[in-house]
């Protein structure tokens, strides 16, 4: 992948330049609103780059399996009779039907193709063709589910549909493995199901939201409630970055934040330093998981087109749980279904912003600097990001890989 910069090399972040050193630009506004960057997006930072499926709790039994579907791409992970977690392109080799029909299910001892009853074993090799004698020899290696290639992460499943010089997701993670290990000392429940939702956006807007805190105050009422004054971003380093809210002394004034301060129990495998904190966790370009002391979670964004994105996610309790966890989950996870509809909100306004007359583009803030990092991630493999204005159409692609060339 060209780049003028690896996005995973270890540099330090821009907020430790001088605040009057650092390019306060943001993306250029055409940049929300191109088809051609969108598809070059997809390609060059969807399917080249580790994606968060889900979790291992979602397929506990043997047969057990979802779908993981991105931007015309089929995925689909399986338990094995065997235990092993193995991940597919869902694509059969005979007609390219899918061969998981639903978005969750089980299978038996073999799977068979709603097509055609082509039936393959849990390790994906073929078992045997529908009517077999109708076909000339069949070369096996070229006639599996096709493999995706799967890393797993303290039990979360990640995918990546094009290979690339991304390094392994435990790589990527190293710099946090220390803190976060306690958090997976207890086993998780899978919730059932992945919340989703599609908004009329670009997928960088919502990035863009995400990526700082200085909107906290104003912008959202429960997360101000429960740690306002106590939030510190982070910026984006070697492809993560981490964001934490320390819950403020005060009782909460808002019922949902009142309550879960009240009834969130001690948490025994954790230090008590994290009792009382949040984490989000960002992996570059597109997810973020979330350690809460009650409940671990992740959301993410995808491009349907330049104008509208996909949003999915879920929320892991713990297996053994009590009343009271479980009730602080739910309360948690309420103060974030609020704090979710009020971003929709403003990345509508903030992307909307880019088509008006008076637009001249944004000037980021010292403690935006994790809205910066992330861009600095794009421009890194994305140079054409760099551009004032659109490239010619059909000439977006070249100009990227020109730009990609000079700049080394």
């Amino acid at each position: 992948m060209l780049a003028r910069e690896s996005i995973w090399r270890q540099a330090q972040p821009r907020v430790e330049t001088p605040p009057n050193q650092w390019d306060r630009r943001g993306l250029p506004g055409w940049s929300y609103f191109s088809e051609e960057l969108t598809q070059l997006e997809q390609e060059e930072l969807f399917r080249k780059t580790w994606q968060l499926a889900g979790h291992e709790s979602d397929i506990p039994e043997a047969g057990d399996y979802f779908c993981f579907d991105m931007l015309g791409e089929r995925g689909v992970l399986l338990r094995g009779r065997d235990g092993v977690v193995r991940a597919f392109h869902n694509v059969c080799p005979h007609r390219g039907s899918r061969v998981f029909d639903k978005p969750a299910g089980r299978v038996g001892a073999v799977i068979s193709c709603p097509f055609h009853g082509w039936c393959f074993n849990h390790d994906g090799t073929l078992r045997s063709p529908a009517q077999p004698d109708s076909f000339p020899p069949l070369e096996d290696l070229r006639r599996t589910l096709p493999p995706l290639e799967m890393e797993e992460w303290f039990g979360f499943l990640f995918v990546r549909f094009k290979p690339s010089s991304q390094p392994s997701i435990a790589d990527i993670m190293a710099p946090h493995k220390s803190e976060l290990e306690p958090y997976f000392s207890r086993p998780l429940r899978s919730p059932g199901s992945f919340w989703h939702v599609e908004t009329d956006v670009n997928w960088k807007a919502v990035r863009d939201v995400d990526n700082e805190g200085y909107h906290v105050e104003r912008a959202h009422p429960a997360l101000n409630d429960l740690y306002g004054g106590l939030y510190q971003d982070g910026a984006y380093i070697g492809g993560t970055s981490r964001t934490v809210g320390r819950f403020n002394k005060k009782e909460g004034g808002l019922w949902s934040v009142r309550n879960y301060k009240r009834i969130l129990p001690d948490m025994p495998h954790l230090p008590e330093s994290h009792q009382k904190l949040w984490i989000y966790l960002g992996i570059f370009p597109n997810a973020v998981l979330t350690f809460y002391p009650d409940s671990i979670g992740f959301y993410q964004e995808f491009p349907l087109s330049a104008r509208r994105s996909y949003q999915r996610g879920a929320v892991y309790g713990y297996a053994d749980e009590d009343r009271a966890t479980r009730v602080a989950r739910y309360l948690s996870s309420r103060i974030d279904r609020d704090t979710i509809e009020e971003d929709i909100q403003l990345t509508i306004w903030s992307c909307e912003a880019a088509l008006s007359s008076a637009y001249q583009g944004v000037c980021l803030s010292d403690l935006e600097y994790g809205v910066r990092s992330h861009h600095d991630h794009l421009r890194a493999v994305l140079p054409v990001l760099d551009l004032d204005k659109e490239p010619p159409a059909g000439l977006l692609e070249k100009a990227n890989q020109d730009l990609a060339v000079k700049a080394g």
